[in-house]
């Protein structure tokens, strides 16, 4: 694992954890707590369980169904979460949302295209790397 790759929230973490220890429970073999969330940390190239946790930091923690605001090109939206998928680098996340009032994505006076669904990419912090022509980012997620 290289230091610049994003690891996911401290609740998946354990959640990982959790898995593991039902999964050797299952074949016979037990596992403490503490033994489980250190094997998680080795499992993601670190040292220690603490390391983890200080790696991992406070990332955006998102769920299907969640209420969520934010902007996207530039449009502030309120919304509900449909669809969300970890990608497979781990570092971003592909969202699909539908907001409660369709927004314009265009800023000419004489055209609109209105949007109420759509999808990105995002990091773990709720942002999207890709950005507008202003340098901003295309799609920010933020929850309730």
């Amino acid at each position: 694992m290289t230091h610049e790759q994003e690891i996911a929230p401290v609740e998946e973490l354990k959640a990982q954890a959790r898995r593991l220890r039902e999964g050797l429970r299952a074949t016979g073999t037990e596992l403490g707590h503490a033994q489980a969330l250190e094997l998680v940390a080795h499992q993601h190239g670190v040292r220690d369980w603490n390391t983890l946790v200080a790696r991992a930091g406070n990332r955006l923690r998102l769920r299907v169904g969640d209420r969520v605001r934010g902007e996207y090109l530039g449009q502030a939206f309120t919304g509900e979460i449909r669809g969300l998928t970890v990608m497979g680098d781990g570092a971003h996340r592909r969202i699909t949302l539908h907001f409660d009032e369709p927004v314009d994505v265009v800023t000419f006076d004489s055209f609109s295209s209105f949007r109420q669904r759509v999808s990105g990419e995002i990091g773990w912090d709720g942002r999207s790397a890709r950005c507008t022509s202003d340098g901003k980012p295309q799609l920010v997620v933020r929850p309730f």
